[in-house]
This record gives C-alpha cells, sequence and structure tokens, in this order.
C-alpha cells in the first residue's frame, strides 16, 4: 500500500500549496487595498499566520475525514482520494487562472462527493455528513455579508461618518491587527482539510483504525499552506481587493473583523467553509453601508457563478478522473 499511499499524500500537500497562493488574498487583499501593509509583510503576515492557525485545531480534518464517504464502504479504495484530489487540483489552477475566487472547500467537498459516487454509488457517500458540510457552506457567506454590514455600521455610528488623517492612521493600525486574525482564522479552517484528507487516507490504506490526524499530517499540511501562501495569489487579491467595493482603511478593518468572526466560529463548531467566500461577502456587507450602488454587481455575478459551479463541476470531474 505504500506506493499508494505516498502519491496521495504527495496529491493532497499539492492542493494545499495551490489552496495557499489561491486564497492568498483572503487575508491579505483588504489591507493591500487599503494601503495598511505593504506587499512584502502582508505575505510575510499571512505566511506566519497561516502556518500557526493550522497548528492550533483538528475539528475540520475530522469532519472533512468522516463526514463526506463512507469509510467502511470505501475502505481498501484509495482511488476515490486520488480522483478527488486531481479533481480539485485541476479545478482550482483553472479558477486562479481566470482569476475567480472560488472555493477550494467547495472543489474538495464536490470532488470528494462524485468519486465516492462513482466508486459506490449512494453507499459511498456520508449523506448526513454531506448535509451539515452543505449547510455551512451556503451559510456562512450569508452570515459573513451580515457581519461586515454590522460592524461596519458600528464603526459609522461611532464615528460619525467621518474620516480624517487621524483616524486612517489607527484604522491602518488596527487592520493589521484584523488581517493578522483573518489569516490566522483562514490557516485554522483550509489547512485542515488537508489534515482531513490525508487521515481518511490513512484509514481508507488501513495504516491506521481510527480518524485521529497525526502529527506529522497536522505539520506537513501546515507548512505546504504556508508556502503556498508565500507566493502570493495576485490575480484573485486583484479581484477580492479592488473588485468589490471602494475600501478605506475604516471598511478594510470591517471587512477583515467580519469574515474572520464567521471562520473562526465555523472552526470551533467543526465546520468547514470557504474561506474566499466569506471574506468576498463580509467585503460586499461592509459596501453595502453605503447602499447597493457602492458593490461592484458584476464581479459579484462572477464570484457567485464560480460559486454555483464549483461543486457540481468538481463533482463530475471527480468521477470522470475515478472512472478513468
Amino acid at each position: 500500500m505504500c506506493e499508494v499511499l505516498v502519491p496521495v499524500i504527495f496529491l493532497a500537500l499539492a492542493f494545499d500549496f495551490i489552496n495557499g497562493f489561491h486564497d492568498t488574498a483572503n487575508a491579505v487583499a483588504t489591507s493591500l487595498a487599503t494601503g495598511a501593509l505593504t506587499s512584502r509583510s502582508a505575505i510575510l503576515l499571512a505566511t506566519t499566520m497561516n502556518f500557526l492557525g493550522a497548528l492550533t485545531f483538528t475539528g475540520v480534518a475530522l469532519t472533512m475525514a468522516g463526514g463526506i464517504v463512507d469509510t467502511a464502504t470505501l475502505s481498501n479504495n484509495p482511488k476515490t482520494i486520488t480522483a478527488a484530489l486531481l479533481a480539485a487540483v485541476v479545478w482550482n489552477l483553472l479558477t486562479w487562472l481566470g482569476g475567480l475566487p472560488s472555493s477550494s472547500s467547495h472543489a474538495l467537498v464536490g470532488a470528494l462527493t462524485g468519486a465516492a459516487l462513482a466508486a459506490a454509488g449512494l453507499k459511498g457517500v456520508n449523506l448526513p455528513g454531506l448535509v451539515t458540510i452543505f449547510q455551512a457552506l451556503v451559510l456562512s457567506p450569508l452570515l459573513a455579508v451580515t457581519t461586515g454590514f454590522t460592524v461596519m455600521a458600528v464603526l459609522l455610528l461611532l464615528t460619525g461618518g467621518q474620516t480624517n488623517p487621524r483616524l486612517s492612521r489607527c484604522f491602518r493600525y488596527w487592520q493589521r491587527v484584523a488581517a493578522a486574525l483573518q489569516a490566522f482564522s483562514h490557516g485554522t479552517n483550509d489547512a485542515q482539510k488537508t489534515m482531513g484528507v490525508i487521515t481518511l487516507t490513512l484509514v481508507l490504506t488501513g495504516y491506521q483504525e481510527s480518524l485521529v490526524v497525526p502529527l506529522w499530517a497536522k505539520v506537513l499540511s501546515a507548512l505546504s499552506l504556508a508556502l503556498g501562501t508565500s507566493c502570493g495569489g495576485w490575480r484573485i487579491i486583484h479581484t477580492v481587493g479592488e473588485g468589490i467595493t471602494r475600501l478605506d482603511p475604516p471598511a478594510g478593518f470591517a471587512a477583515d473583523t467580519g469574515s474572520a468572526l464567521v471562520i473562526f466560529t465555523a472552526t470551533l463548531l467543526g465546520l468547514p467553509v470557504s474561506t474566499t467566500h466569506v471574506i468576498s461577502s463580509s467585503i460586499t456587507g461592509v459596501g453595502l453601508t453605503r447602499g447597493a450602488k457602492a458593490v461592484s454587481w458584476s464581479t459579484i455575478g462572477r464570484i457567485l457563478l464560480a460559486w454555483v459551479l464549483t461543486l457540481p463541476v468538481t463533482a463530475v470531474l471527480g468521477a470522470l478522473f475515478y472512472i478513468l
């Protein structure tokens, strides 16, 4: 089984690396758009905090490992994981080339579902767990819009809607703190998805009996995500930081704070969410405090298109890769 296990782990870490540079925008886009951070300091901050966050929790990893596929039905069938990872990697690269802030979480969930269905039909899928994960993926962007709007509305109330150089400097400082929290929360949720896939592979290949994340899987997943983050995802950074709405330091602080709250809450509940869609939604909520015309609905339309397409397309890709 070693000749099967090693390539699957390599693919999982490759997915994690791509997830890092694909989703770097989540942590640094608003800070770059407002000038709170330079590009070098933003990437360094995101890399460090993503790494630390990735080492902190395992609840999401266990949900990914046991909540999508039926481990008993797919025992000794690691091809399912290989097909799913190939599908998720292909989709992430395609959306990155197009500058679309699509969801790595949606890609992995869809690909695992499609591969499991191709391998064993409905018996290969853990339907109750999948429903719970799907609910989290759908509800989290709605919650992020509300949270971003609320935080920004409170700031406008406290400042009287006025800005001056002193306030801008103050909010630039606090936005750095919020960006650090945002990057940390990103690490606590996104790296765990790869840990979960590795743990699931270990169970399916018989290397371990229970869904317990080994320490080496945590460290390798954290390193891969951090390395990917250090490479930057500038195409998507432009879309998220500048394409949704105009951001100033107070707005950037509100967007990062709102998204960090939603992601970290999901992590504590052990629920995988799309950090991409959460931060995009939080920025949208911030923009809506200035009225609907302050939001670029064409950009939102592109993000929604990626949101709608990712699950079914990656499910089909996962099934096709499994068959091939």
